[in-house]
């Protein structure tokens, strides 16, 4: 697989990270260690690079109507400066990949992949705009994103925005993004700022061009500095994740699974005017009542002992395979394992008492609801 390296590589050596591949991109996975950049995150702020993730800009005039016909949400119904979580599927309704898209005018989004599928979403959508009057302009290459995530994160930011716009940053309110001046270098330069993030905390990320990303990334360092924020990396952001029960592409989510099994049939919008690319399929599986094709659905666990549960792990019932973990590990947060697998739909309910084969000693886990961690507002 080639290796790729983001704008922020030197940023992330200098520091001291260890690396990971993800997504075939070379990305920090911690700096000195992952369980002190998670309590950052939680009590203070924490730095990420994130500029793995794809940026594809649709345009045009069909641009509501083409995001309504590609993926499954509703997005003509986004207002300008607000976005929406929604999926990409295929025609049998399993998951190419889950994404946020950005309304930032009448005739232009901006659609943001994962890492690994960045250029295969990017495919899809110029596939699929055949007969819409758009332009499918995938700028992933060209672009860095940064984020700071944690209850001070408005507060460090605010520290490069000039006074007279504050008031688009406290405003601002989650899933939207806005254009700010932030000064790097000594200069205010406009940047596209959305106030989204994978950690459960209020946060920011920042659109920058990859010239211009380092020199971002060290400002935002320096404006923390009073705030306790740190660089964390994806170790963290893994942990961060799955505490606040938010699905991860290759584990919770693949082509295997559809959005009903996944948990997320809110996001599919069965009711809107247009067909969409697995319209069929998704009410038909919704029709069954059955969460998935192979009678399984996405469960939060929560273990009653020590030992925490890992990816592909069995989980049982009366010692019969019922499941399998897709994430796990001890929370760093709430100071017990947590897991999600995908288990059969009769022991799906909260309250379900299961066991998880951890290396071959069986380890009891209870069905929770999703997510384990929420932030007090």
């Amino acid at each position: 697989m080639t290796e790729n390296y983001t704008a922020l590589f030197e940023q992330h050596k200098k520091a001291g990270a260890s690396f990971t591949d993800f997504g075939g991109w070379q990305m920090p996975l911690k700096y000195e260690s992952e369980l002190a950049e998670h309590h950052a995150v939680r009590n203070a702020a924490g730095l990420f690079d994130l500029s793995h993730m794809g940026e594809v800009w649709v345009t045009g005039p069909d641009a509501a109507a083409f995001l309504d016909y590609a993926l499954a949400g509703k997005l003509s119904a986004v207002a300008v400066g607000k976005a929406k979580y929604s999926l990409i599927c295929d025609a049998d309704g399993g998951i190419i990949d889950d994404l946020i898209s950005y309304r930032r005018a009448d005739d232009t989004y901006l659609v943001v992949p994962n890492a690994g599928n960045a250029a295969i979403v990017a495919k899809e959508l110029r596939e699929r705009s055949a007969n819409f009057d758009v332009t499918v302009a995938d700028a992933s290459a060209e672009t860095s994103l940064i984020a700071v995530q944690g209850p001070n994160s408005e507060a460090i930011l605010l520290a490069l925005v000039p006074a007279e716009q504050h008031a688009l940053l406290t405003e601002l309110k989650y899933y939207a993004a806005v254009e700010v001046g932030i000064t790097v270098n000594g200069a205010v330069q406009d940047l596209l700022v959305a106030r989204t993030g994978y950690t459960g905390e209020d946060g920011f990320e920042i659109y920058v061009p990859n010239v211009d990303a380092p020199a971002l990334w060290e400002a935002l360092l320096g404006a923390g500095e009073g705030f306790g924020l740190v660089p964390a990396g994806l170790a963290a952001r893994d942990s961060l994740r799955l505490e606040a029960g938010m699905p991860l592409y290759g584990n919770e989510l693949s082509r295997q699974v559809n959005a009903y099994a996944a948990g997320l049939g809110p996001v599919v919008s069965l009711t809107k005017e247009s067909g969409f690319v697995g319209k069929e399929a998704l009410a038909a599986i919704k029709a069954a009542g059955v969460g998935s094709a192979i009678g399984q659905k996405l469960v939060g666990l929560k273990g009653t002992g020590r030992r925490a549960a890992r990816a592909h792990y069995p989980v049982l019932k009366d010692g019969t395979l019922v499941g399998e973990v897709t994430s796990g590990q001890p929370s760093p947060t709430l100071g017990y394992p947590v897991a999600m697998a995908y288990v059969d739909v009769e022991f799906a309910e909260v309250g379900t008492v299961l066991d998880i084969d951890l290396r071959g000693k069986p380890e009891r886990f209870e069905v929770v609801n999703l997510p384990f961690y929420k932030r007090q507002k």
